[in-house]
């Protein structure tokens, strides 16, 4: 390895964006005790800005080194595909408005009147096993705004224990995180080696995604069954004249949505679309809560900074998963999206020639094992962290707890995998 003065300076700034991102409770408690100052550190405190901040470092760095200065940081930046930030604020604000989540809450209520449990149990295990699985068609960060809101309505705002808050977000970001692989276009880890490795839709349900199924379920079961007594405090209100929205609107919302995962991967096609949304939603206010615009645009900083930092990993993360046995790649790859994108493993994966299919299965799999273990392991979690947040201690979610509560998911995942 024979890294460039910027590639170094890159992962150390990596580094700190990590660490950073693992002390927001002190920065929180640095607003109140400099209140002159407080707003400014409320930003840094915010999980979502903590990469787009270093990023920013990292560009001046990039001008300060680079040959033609500012023009280095074009180059950079050019040289970089912001096509997954873009698509996460495109998709957000159309899956957080108001017509798409009441169609997706009662599609979700009457699958869980289905099942015999007691509502409020049955419609928790449904929120966290059948969007998860949703997610293989309309795209991770769409089943991910969608279960975070659904929940934060149902749940999050009817005041959860602390335990049941970060098991169910621990479950969620875990079953998102392996949701999304029954096809091969929805998963971006998946979506980065599809191509490359000819593995179509069919070999990822037969190879990967009907394990990925099993874990979901198993670990939506779990966390509703072991917190039957809390949920059962819960009351799920059903639609009512106040909330409802005229079915050509529905209709209209969805096409939208739809619109913008079918143009996934052509953000000057998706962006338009987006235009034309906000357009569209700004004629017709009374079919609208508040877009959550704010939450998006942190979001695709966070993601956006992620693409930049990410770019100078490679001199040492391609290296070390050559350099790793199947087995081994597995639970590597597990713990480093854990520390970074797990798109970005696999897309590394796929630049290193001749590997075996049973290495090729392992680096994927273990790619989207860790999926839930942090706030950056997976390019969705952001996005859930945005929406619920607010209801945890202090208004942030804690990285170790999150930690914690993803890992009995994340075992079950693995023994999904490796085991069966």
């Amino acid at each position: 390895m024979n890294p460039t003065t910027l590639q170094i300076i890159g992962t150390i700034l990596f580094v700190i964006a990590i660490l950073h991102t693992f002390s927001v409770g002190f920065i929180v408690r640095l607003a109140g005790k400099y209140p002159s100052h407080a707003k400014l550190w409320e930003l840094f405190a915010e999980v979502e800005f903590a990469f787009g901040f270093w990023a920013g470092v990292l560009l001046v760095f990039t001008a300060a080194i680079g040959t033609g200065h500012f023009f280095a940081v074009a180059q950079y930046l050019e040289g970089r595909s912001f096509t997954e930030p873009l698509f996460v604020l495109a998709i957000m604000i159309v899956a957080a408005s108001k017509p798409v989540l009441l169609f997706a809450s009662a599609i979700t209520q009457a699958v869980a009147r289905l099942l015999p449990m007691p509502r409020a149990v049955a419609f928790h295990f449904t929120v966290l096993a059948v969007v998860p699985l949703l997610s293989s068609l309309i795209t991770e960060p769409a089943a991910m705004t969608l279960a975070a809101m659904i929940l934060r309505e149902a749940y999050y705002r009817k005041g959860m224990s602390t335990r049941l808050m970060y098991a169910t977000i621990g479950v969620l970001f875990v079953n998102i995180s392996i949701g999304g692989t029954l096809t091969s276009f929805a998963a971006p880890p998946v979506l980065m080696v599809a191509n490359t490795w000819q593995w179509d839709s069919w070999f990822m349900l037969t190879h990967i995604g009907w394990r990925s199924a099993l874990a979901v379920f198993v670990n939506a079961l779990a966390v509703s069954l072991i917190f039957r007594r809390e949920l059962l405090r819960f009351e799920i209100e059903g639609g009512n004249g106040h909330n409802a929205v005229p079915v050509p609107i529905v209709a209209l919302h969805l096409a939208f949505l739809g619109l913008i995962v079918l143009f996934v991967h052509h953000p000057h096609v998706f962006i338009c679309i987006l235009l034309s949304f906000l357009a569209f939603a700004h004629a017709y206010p009374r079919f609208q809560d508040r877009l959550v615009l704010r939450e998006s645009l942190m979001v695709s900083c966070f993601l956006a900074g992620l693409v930049i930092l990410g770019g100078q990993q490679s001199w040492w993360l391609q290296p070390l998963l050559s350099s790793m046995s199947s087995s081994a790649v597995y639970y590597g790859a597990a713990a480093l999206t854990a520390v970074t994108d797990n798109a970005a493993l696999t897309y590394l994966g796929s630049l290193v020639e001749g590997l075996s299919d049973e290495f090729k299965y392992a680096l994927v799999s273990g790619a989207v094992t860790g999926g839930g273990l942090t706030v950056i392991a997976n390019a969705p979690n952001p996005a859930g962290i945005s929406i619920l947040q607010r209801h945890f201690k202090d208004g942030k979610v804690s990285p170790l707890g999150l930690l914690a509560a993803a890992a009995l998911p994340t075992l079950v995942t693995i023994v999904a995998f490796r085991f069966i």
